[in-house]
């Protein structure tokens, strides 16, 4: 079914990356010099990542999948190890841990934060266990405080997935600092992007050249062409994406308030229309880093036909996220089957992620809004004439 005024109708994307003209000529910039690959402007984007964010060093790689992966190798995380993590992620949160020879273990989440819940991880504790994988949801800052107790009181290793929350505070701390590591991700949906990209941050620098090393073929520390230290990986980002991510990050704080007031739009358009529940930022969350902007549906409302719906319209929109312990893999390996997390599950079979960027007008937030709420409003309508 079509709704009146097809002539209105817009293609609202997912998703896309905010470049302005600085962006554009700091690539070409590059372009123009013999430096494509190991160069200076790694470096310098490796700086000022770790200035904004507060850490000693920075080491750039290729993606945020990358970075975790490297800090499961750095920390020494192998076969019979397990390492509590969150089944409410991006695969990569527990695909980082496989990639070692180890076991992810998750633990379920807070239905209010989506993030992993202490208490949660306290139990899931045993023998075997080495580190913690938190992972900042949406943009939202973990319960880190909580972590580094727990963590500190078992001698685990706490890492920071905050591949969606560049930028984000919690208690008036920016996040990157609390933990051995974070990993911060720059993928083209993500609130800066350079392209394919990701950045670990530390305050440990025997860590950071460890980790240096590992992207780099496992090369000594100073890069000497020839001598291999260690079994290394070619997780190196190029500079052409550096010089983009170097310009994003000075204009960083901007992307993010343009980007909250893009979520405020909806929350306000959102807020009270039936069937939908709009983001809530904790109290604790002192910047919310938006990444993505997803609605939780009433449970009346047929989520799949909704989807559906919205693509003929023109709107895309996506569910946020399947469960990691019921994905086929996870299923197939560990026997991991539906009711072992119980807040995860349920919240995963409501929400929503609707179109989210950084430039997005009001028009795109108003006319995704209008969509969304007359779909509803039919898919609803139809689950009465079934009853």
């Amino acid at each position: 079914m079509i709704l009146a005024n097809d002539a209105a109708k817009l293609r609202v994307p997912m998703s896309q990356p905010s470049i302005d003209e600085d962006d554009i000529a700091a690539v070409l910039a590059v372009l123009r010099t013999p430096y494509l690959s190991m160069g200076p402007k790694v470096r310098e984007f490796e700086q000022a990542m770790a200035e904004y964010i507060g850490v000693a060093e920075g080491v750039a790689v290729n993606s945020g999948t990358s970075g975790l992966h490297l800090c499961m190798e750095a920390e020494g995380i192998g076969p019979g190890d397990e390492v509590i993590t969150t089944p409410f992620s991006f695969v990569a949160s527990a695909n980082c841990v496989l990639y070692q020879g180890a076991r992810p273990v998750f633990a379920d989440i807070d239905p209010v934060t989506l993030n992993i819940d202490p208490e949660a991880v306290e139990a899931r504790i045993t023998k075997q266990t080495r580190a913690i994988i938190a992972v900042d949801v949406f943009g939202q800052p973990a319960a880190v405080e909580a972590l580094v107790d727990i963590a500190r009181r078992h001698s685990l290793t706490l890492f920071q997935d905050s591949c969606e929350a560049i930028g984000a505070e919690r208690n008036g701390v920016r996040i990157g600092s609390q933990g051995r590591a974070a990993v911060f991700a720059f993928y083209p949906n993500k609130q800066m992007t350079t392209g394919e990209g990701g950045m670990v941050v530390t305050d440990d620098l025997d860590y950071a050249k460890v980790l240096r090393s590992l992207c780099n073929q496992g090369r000594d520390e100073s890069g000497t062409w020839m001598n291999h230290i260690r079994l290394g990986y070619n997780y190196r980002l190029d500079e052409m994406s550096a010089a983009l991510g170097l310009s994003q990050t000075r204009r960083l704080d901007q992307i993010l308030d343009r980007r909250e007031r893009v979520a405020m739009r909806y929350t306000e358009r959102l807020r009270h229309v039936e069937g939908i529940s709009t983001p809530v930022v904790a109290p604790e969350t002192t910047r919310m880093s938006w990444f993505v902007y997803v609605v939780r549906l009433d449970e009346k409302v047929d989520r799949t036909r909704l989807i559906a719906d919205l693509e003929q319209d023109g709107v895309t929109s996506r569910p946020y996220f399947v469960p990691l312990h019921l994905q086929p893999l996870y299923r197939q390996r560990f026997g991991h089957q539906p009711g072992e997390y119980p807040v995860t599950e349920r919240i995963a079979q409501s929400t929503l992620a609707l179109p989210f960027f950084t430039d997005m007008t009001d028009t795109q937030i108003d006319y995704v809004c209008t969509r969304l709420q007359k779909r509803i409003a039919l898919t609803r309508d139809r689950s009465k004439v079934a009853l």
